[in-house]
């Protein structure tokens, strides 16, 4: 498969020559017309045995994310580079992991820094229409409801946006669009649970302000038909298209409609991401029906694990794990080793399986190779450009990452080189219990496996293998040093 580089070079080339005899423009045309329309579809706690193409034991339908996996290429080991909303999409938008900033202070200012590169600025520098629909919770300055909203997307390269603060069960609840907000959470809405759920599954919401019309059980839906006028709407003239569609779904508050009730084997969770991977498909299709889809390197991928428990499992049958350990928020692999599915016909071959060890904040770096853009050290820190994996140039034995770093939901550190990974401390470091354990005395301080062996963490060699912790802990030093 040729190198989308080098065809990029030689369009380049072939300017300079017909620039000479004077038809340069023409060229250009040519030239920039091969660049792709990329698309990011981002869900949000779906696990990463939820789709039946990473788990055929699946309980739940998902025929339309299968369909992308069949036409395109699936990842196995992709990481957020944390098991949280926010620490995901830090690293997914700026190349960096989230441990170099705060994000935690995401309620009270942005977490994007002023003039911070990120995935969509480098595109719209090359000439990209930018678009964002869907959830932010990468934090706005909020100085009242009837004053813009600055440091949100639009201030972080995207020309348009659509969406929300932060999830659907974070209030205040309210849409934004551009830096404005479409009607100030005026109204209150109480919190809800659902029986026979954990206290945060099922219907789950908090209390407090709703805007007047905003209905939870609409934000999916409204979210898919704001992507498909997106697309419905593009023009060749805007340039390419780079959308972003960050869904809030399957995250709580579950809220399947009626078409979807009961249709999965995995009671109201399953329902409702069968719900998503309906809304998935209108968006796809509505890439065909325009004519985009032949263009488009199409992403689809999850923000960090399931909120799913091991009574779950044994109640429905269905592993939103897909056999790996741990859920949302932990430093166990189902916290931030994600479904992850690239489909770009022509370029990435159908039904193809990357084994390699890679990384959301990875996407930057892919992106300005494959558009021959040079960025410096510094902005690229934590970024790895895998796009000879993409199109089959990369040989499988030479891996494209030489570590991986990641932040777990209470702060633990995890460090990745090869199969082996080492954890900071003891506990799962997020939802499951216990977060976090005391070492007892002589005993282990923190976690050590070889995934490769042993994929399900279920043995800690922490104190067989001294030489191995002392490689990693430096080297997780040396990550963060730089």
């Amino acid at each position: 498969m040729a190198c989308f580089r080098c065809r990029l070079f030689s369009l380049v080339f072939a300017v300079f020559l017909i620039n000479s005899c004077g038809d340069f423009q023409v060229a250009q045309a040519e030239a920039l017309d091969e660049r792709p329309n990329v698309v990011i579809i981002l869900v949000d706690d779906m696990g990463y045995g939820d789709p039946g193409c990473f788990n055929p034991e699946s309980k739940i339908a998902t025929p339309h994310i299968d369909r992308l996996a069949a036409d395109g290429m699936r990842f196995t080991d992709m990481h957020a580079p944390g098991p949280l909303c926010h620490l995901s999409r830090y690293g997914l938008l700026t190349g960096q992991y989230p441990f170099r900033t705060d994000v935690t202070k995401w309620r009270k200012k942005p977490s994007i820094a002023d003039g911070q590169l990120t995935l969509p600025r480098l595109l719209n520098d090359r000439g990209y229409s930018t678009v964002m629909v869907g959830k932010w919770h990468l934090g706005f300055l909020e100085k009242g409801y009837d004053k813009p909203l600055h440091g949100g997307p639009v201030d972080c390269g995207f020309d348009q946006y659509f969406g929300i603060r932060a999830s659907t069960d974070i209030p205040p609840y309210f849409y934004i669009r551009g830096r404005d907000v479409v009607a100030p959470p005026t109204n209150h809405i109480e919190a809800k649970s659902s029986e026979g759920w954990s206290p945060i599954q099922g219907e789950f919401s908090r209390a407090g302000g709703i805007a007047p019309g905003l209905e939870l059980k609409d934000v999916l839906p409204k979210f898919t038909d704001e992507a498909v006028q997106v697309i419905e709407n593009h023009q060749e003239a805007d340039g390419p298209l780079f959308l972003y569609l960050a869904y809030p779904a399957p995250h709580t508050p579950w809220l399947p409609s009626a078409e979807f009730a009961g249709t999965s084997k995995a009671g109201m969770y399953g329902d409702f991401v069968t719900m998503t991977d309906a809304m998935v498909g209108k968006v796809v299709a509505a890439l065909e029906e325009k004519g985009l889809a032949q263009d488009t390197l199409l992403i689809f991928t999850s923000d960090n694990g399931p909120v799913w428990f091991e009574h779950d499992v044994e109640r429905f049958g269905h592993d939103a794990s897909g056999g790996l350990r741990g859920m949302k928020a932990d430093a166990w692999e189902n916290g931030h080793r994600m479904p992850f599915i690239a489909r770009w016909p022509g370029h990435v071959e159908a039904g193809s399986v990357s084994d390699q060890t890679l990384c959301f904040t990875d996407l930057l770096a892919t992106m300005a190779a494959l558009l021959d853009v040079e960025i410096t050290e510094r902005e690229n820190l934590d970024s790895v450009d895998f796009s000879k994996v993409l199109t089959g140039d990369q040989p499988a034995n030479i891996p494209v990452r030489e570590n991986l770093a990641i932040v777990s939901g209470n702060g633990t550190m995890t460090i990745r080189k090869g199969p082996w990974k080492l954890i900071t401390a003891l506990g799962s470091g997020g939802f499951s219990k216990p977060g976090r354990i005391k070492p007892e005395p002589g005993g282990p301080t923190g976690q050590l496996y070889h995934l490769g062996d042993d994929p399900g963490e279920e043995h800690n060699l922490f104190s067989q293998k001294p030489d191995v912790v002392r490689q990693l802990n430096a080297e997780l030093a040396k990550v963060r040093g730089r």
